[in-house]
């Protein structure tokens, strides 16, 4: 695979470097100012984007959050009662989580079983794994764990208490913690392809692309860190996130060459990839390449398909493929319905309305959104449904939503004079002007004049 980035110095200096140096922080400095790299920044010549089919700003990436799939998790077969502990122990920090004070005292009183008491520190694994979602929680026991062992604790620390620390620092937006762990790991002989990829992914979740590919290159230095699956993972979704479609391919070219197998969330990347950058037929390529091979399409292949198949139009498959995952999507993908329903609003479906009526009914009232108040009046408008129309109308001066969009301003005066509601319009007229919609003077210049005066 060709190089995007060129070096000039060793990966892991650059990272420490970077962390404690760059932008005029002190080292050491407890936080850093939020990072976020652009697509603006790897337009140089080495960093070539395929032509996307759609020239608007494309969406938010499928997978937003995939740090977690990038840890390989190596469970210990813990036993039941072990698993049990960790939980019982996770939801008294999880209550006590607002008082790090407690959450010390609670780790301190359960130490014996976290580590004294079972060498390599399983339960405490466990407890990390159970933490997952609650980086900032992991951290703090990482933290206490590697404390108690500076402090004379007899019980080693394993590289994946290790890969876990990084992990949740990066999680907690805490780049500097993550490379001070990573540096301490390999200090102590525990520079594994474990703990790059959880730097890696570290990088990556803050928006530090370039440090996360001068880190792999770094990596391919070491004949003991081989590059996992999981590694070239991380590049693949780090390129799809950017829109380097050439670069997320001839990483797969490499898995292909190389003695890896490509997993699910390999072709999940792929898939989220092409999505973001609009290219249907490769998307489509992707999931029948599962559907033909040894790695069949997961949940998250079928919600990544229902959300690309939305956003090209294609309703049948898309109707297809939500009724695969039509009890999951109904319960927990809200975003996926809206992203329905706006399919649906584009459409020229004949049955549009009551689809989308029927859609409105899974997303409570918390779960507004000005974007999509704004296509159901459209919705509504173009239908001739003035009663609907106007219920979304109210709804937005309620909620002090502005319309902006001649379009849709065109289109509902458009049916108030198809419906004879010259009234309602008059009405209508003066809401808006006073909520600060665009008003479209040149549809009924004489009209909207009068209203004016």
């Amino acid at each position: 695979m060709k190089r995007v980035w060129r070096f000039t110095s060793d990966a892991v200096a650059q990272a420490e470097h970077f962390c404690f140096h760059s932008h005029g922080i002190p080292n050491p400095k407890p936080n850093i100012p939020s990072f976020t790299t652009t697509t603006a920044a790897f337009t140089s010549p080495g960093l070539t984007r395929r032509h996307c089919t759609s020239a608007t700003p494309p969406p938010p990436h499928p997978l937003q959050d995939i740090t977690p799939l990038f840890i390989e998790k190596r469970r210990l077969p813990f036993g039941e009662d072990l698993i049990n502990k960790a939980s019982v122990l996770k939801n008294q920090l999880v209550l006590e989580a607002s008082d790090s004070n407690r959450v010390i005292e609670i780790l301190d009183e359960n130490s014996a079983s976290l580590i004294e008491s079972h060498v390599g520190g399983s339960v405490l694994l466990e407890l990390l794994n159970q933490l997952d979602s609650w980086p900032s929680l992991a951290l703090q026991v990482f933290d206490w764990r590697r404390e108690k062992k500076n402090y004379g604790v007899d019980s080693p620390m394993s590289v994946y208490e290790y890969s876990k620390g990084i992990k949740a620092a990066g999680r907690c937006k805490d780049v500097h913690h993550a490379v001070e762990i990573f540096l301490d790991a390999a200090k102590k002989g525990m520079r594994t392809t474990s703990t790059y990829n959880a730097l890696m992914s570290a990088f990556m979740f803050n928006g530090l692309a370039k440090n996360c590919h001068e880190l792999f290159c770094d990596m391919k230095k070491h004949a003991a860190c081989p590059p996992s699956i999981g590694t070239y993972n991380i590049l693949i979704s780090l390129y799809s996130r950017l829109l380097l479609v050439d670069h997320m391919e001839e990483t797969y070219q490499a898995i292909k060459e190389s003695d890896l197998q490509p997993s699910e969330n390999t072709y999940n990347y792929l898939i989220a990839g092409y999505i973001s950058a609009s290219m249907w037929h490769d998307m489509e390529r992707v999931f029948q390449m599962m559907n033909r091979g040894p790695v069949k399409p997961n949940l998250k292949t079928h919600l990544l398909m229902l959300r690309g198949y939305g956003q090209s139009g294609n309703l049948e498959k898309m109707e297809e493929m939500y009724s695969l995952v039509r009890d999951h999507v109904n319960k927990k993908e809200i975003p996926l319905i809206r992203a329905m329903i706006c399919a649906y609003c584009k459409s020229s479906d004949s049955d549009r309305v009551k689809k989308v009526e029927g859609l409105l009914k899974l997303i409570p009232q918390k779960h507004y959104r000005p974007w999509l108040n704004a296509l159901l009046i459209k919705l509504y408008s173009q239908e001739d449904w003035l009663e609907e129309m106007e219920i979304a109308i109210n709804e937005a001066f309620e909620r002090r939503t502005r319309i902006a969009s001649a379009s849709i301003m065109r289109c509902v005066t458009a049916t108030y004079y198809r419906c004879n509601a010259i009234e309602r319009l008059e009405t209508f007229v003066k809401r808006a002007e006073c909520a600060g919609w665009r008003i479209c003077r040149s549809l009924c210049p004489e009209f909207i004049g009068r209203l004016c005066l």
